[in-house]
C-alpha cells in the first residue's frame, strides 16, 4: 500500500483531500458546540446540540488520524524531524487532555468560567493544530 502511495501521482493528494474533509468535520463540529456553550445562540439547547455535533466531529477525528497515520508511514524520519509535526502531535494530545477534562468536569451541564476557558482552549489548540499541519510543509 505505502508502495502505491508514493507512486501514484493522485494517491497522496486524494488522501489529504480525505484528511483535508476530516479537518472540516472536526472543527466544524467543535465549533458550532463551543460557540455555543461561550453564550452563542442561547436559544439551541446545549446537550441537542451536542449530540448533533459530536458524530460529525468523532468522524472528523477518525478519518484525520486515519489518514494522518497513512501519510505519517509514507516518511516517518523526516516528519519527526519536523518542528512544526512535533508541534502538530503535542496539540493534538493537549487537545485531547482538555477534551477529557471538561467531560471528567461535568461537560455539556458544566457551568461558569472553567468550561468557559476550556472551550477556548479546544478552539485555539485545534485552530493551531491546523495551522502545524499547514506549516509542515515549509519547516
Amino acid at each position: 500500500m505505502l508502495a502505491g502511495l508514493v507512486s501514484h501521482p493522485w494517491a497522496y493528494p486524494a488522501l489529504e483531500v480525505v484528511h483535508i474533509v476530516g479537518i472540516a468535520l472536526l472543527f466544524g463540529g467543535l465549533l458550532v458546540f463551543e460557540l455555543r456553550m461561550l453564550g452563542f445562540a442561547h436559544e439551541l439547547p446545549a446537550p441537542k446540540l451536542a449530540r448533533l455535533t459530536l458524530l460529525p466531529a468523532l468522524v472528523g477525528f477518525g478519518l484525520c488520524a486515519a489518514t494522518g497515520l497513512t501519510m505519517f508511514s509514507t516518511q516517518p524520519g523526516e516528519l519527526l524531524a519536523n518542528t512544526a509535526f512535533r508541534i502538530k502531535l503535542l496539540l493534538i494530545g493537549l487537545a485531547g487532555v482538555n477534551a477529557v477534562w471538561f467531560h471528567v468536569r461535568g461537560g455539556v451541564a458544566a457551568n461558569g468560567a472553567v468550561p468557559k476557558l476550556q472551550c477556548l482552549l479546544s478552539l485555539g489548540f485545534w485552530l493551531a493544530v491546523i495551522i502545524c499541519g499547514r506549516w509542515i510543509a515549509y519547516i
